[in-house]
């Protein structure tokens, strides 16, 4: 293994410093990535679009720029995004089939653009489920994307490939956005830390909607340190996104070393625990150990706002989807479009009911973190399932899989709660799980603040995994 390569599966920032010092060019640390992308891509099927020159320019530019004395934060740091963010002269497919005649986008959204400014290196567009209504990372139009811990497995989705890659090592940091748990979901399927952030708190422009009161965008990573490292490059106003709240940035990364120094911490029950099976219960159990002086607490209602969650999607998705449903039903694929049309048949009434319970939920929330400041609750109800499965029994119900994996996750983007994924591993068990760090609102500091002291500890991690 080059050294470039040994940089590239290590720590964010001993790349980044290695970049930095001159030790090692970003155009080799480039280079490096391209060519595990090329050893690895085949097997895992990651990256749908390997944006070579476009990283080798990049890499040279910001070598160039470091000969002059530039500070870049992420220098020469490699990374990939969902390809439901616009990246200048590529198509935005939002993982789907229509979208592929349209024309290339003129410039990077706003985040993309945001991480190329502070010296990373984009290496190309990545997987995901059609336009991102998906859990599963299995796709009618770019195949299946496979879990690097088993290539039997799921990625979980929507964001699958910057699950995969990121996992892989083929990049260390991959973009991707949550509407329903599509960070939260593959992160614990892939053994990842991920970010949702609060609802409005990082820019959407440039990346392709799904479901506007809902829609997040976020990184994930291989460390807490690395979540918090680029969000706080992420962070700041946009007045190209409506949606983006007017709040001042969190300076995070030098928050981590708080731990859950005086934090108050509670672990789900009732709903997030009735509805999982052992190991996610197992996993919950293993970080509040490691916490400690955590209490058990009960979310009034969480069942009703998932289903509330899913009549929203179901309307606003199918809402924006109308007319290529009616024009082009033939180009979906068959799963997402049968969903899109089932959301035709909303009820309105049911629309504004599920939109009442969302503010009464909200301020129930509010109300429970007067008292508690960390929420613990599993990210999904199992480990990362067998490809192709249809069919998944939860607290003895028989559902389709593809709807339901975010039961735990949909609760919380509801309200636009950030919420931290983090990677947990059982002894003796072969694929990793994910635990919600949930926070209050625009609170991300304390998520990451408790997800940095888990990773301390080793009660959490993230390895580097050996696709074979």
């Amino acid at each position: 293994m080059s050294s470039a390569e040994s940089l590239l599966t290590g720590n964010s920032r001993e790349i980044i410093d290695a970049v930095s010092s001159g030790s090692i060019s970003a155009l080799e640390v480039a280079q490096a990535s391209l060519q595990r992308i090329e050893n690895l891509n085949p097997r895992v099927n990651a990256f749908t679009d390997v944006l070579a020159d476009r990283a080798t320019r990049q890499a040279a530019a910001t070598d160039k720029a470091l000969d002059k004395g530039a500070q870049l934060p992420l220098a020469g740091l490699p990374f990939a995004v969902k390809n439901l963010f616009d990246v200048e002269g590529v198509t935005t497919r939002a993982g789907s089939k229509i979208n592929r005649s349209n024309r290339v986008a003129r410039a990077d959204a706003t985040l993309v653009r945001k991480l190329s400014a502070a010296g990373a290196t984009l290496m190309g567009c990545v997987h995901m489920g059609e336009y991102a209504y998906d859990f599963t990372g299995e796709s009618a139009h770019d195949g299946i994307c496979k879990n690097p811990h088993d290539l039997g497995r799921m990625t979980g989705g929507s964001s699958s490939g910057s699950a995969a890659a990121c996992a892989s090592g083929m990049v260390p940091l991959a973009l991707g956005s949550d509407t329903n748990g599509s960070i939260r979901v593959p992160a614990s399927f892939c053994g990842l830390f991920g970010l949702k952030p609060t609802y409005g708190r990082l820019s959407r422009h440039g990346a392709y909607p799904f479901v506007g009161s809902l829609d997040h965008v976020g990184p994930l990573a291989r460390s807490a340190d690395d979540l918090a490292m680029i969000f706080d490059i992420l962070q700041g106003p946009d007045p190209l996104d409506p949606a983006q709240a007017d709040r001042a940035p969190l300076e995070t990364t030098d928050l981590l070393a708080k731990g859950s120094d005086g934090l108050r911490i509670a672990v789900a029950s009732g709903y997030f625990r009735q509805k999982a099976e052992p190991a996610a219960l197992n996993a919950v159990d293993k970080v509040a150990r490691a916490l400690g002086n955590t209490v058990e607490i009960d979310i009034p209602e969480a069942a009703r706002a998932r289903a509330a969650a899913y009549v929203i999607t179901a309307s606003e998705g199918s809402n924006l989807h109308y007319t290529r449903i009616r024009t082009q039903p033939g180009d979906f694929d068959s799963e997402t479009r049968d969903r899109f049309l089932a959301g035709t048949m909303v009820p309105s009434v049911w629309v504004q009911q599920a939109q009442r319970f969302r503010s009464w939920f909200r301020k129930l929330m509010q109300g429970i973190f007067e008292h508690i400041d960390i929420i613990l609750a599993p990210a999904t109800p199992f480990p990362a399932l067998e490809t192709g499965t249809k069919t998944i029994t939860v607290d003895g119900e028989t559902m389709l899989a593809r709807p339901n994996i975010g039961l735990f996750t949909q609760p919380i983007s509801f309200i636009g709660l950030p919420a931290v994924s983090v990677p947990v591993w059982l002894d003796g068990a072969t694929l990793p799980i994910g635990v919600q760090i949930i926070a209050p609102a625009w609170r991300e500091d304390l998520a990451l603040r408790v997800a940095h002291q888990l990773e301390q500890q080793k009660a959490v991690s993230a390895p580097i995994a050996k696709p074979s």
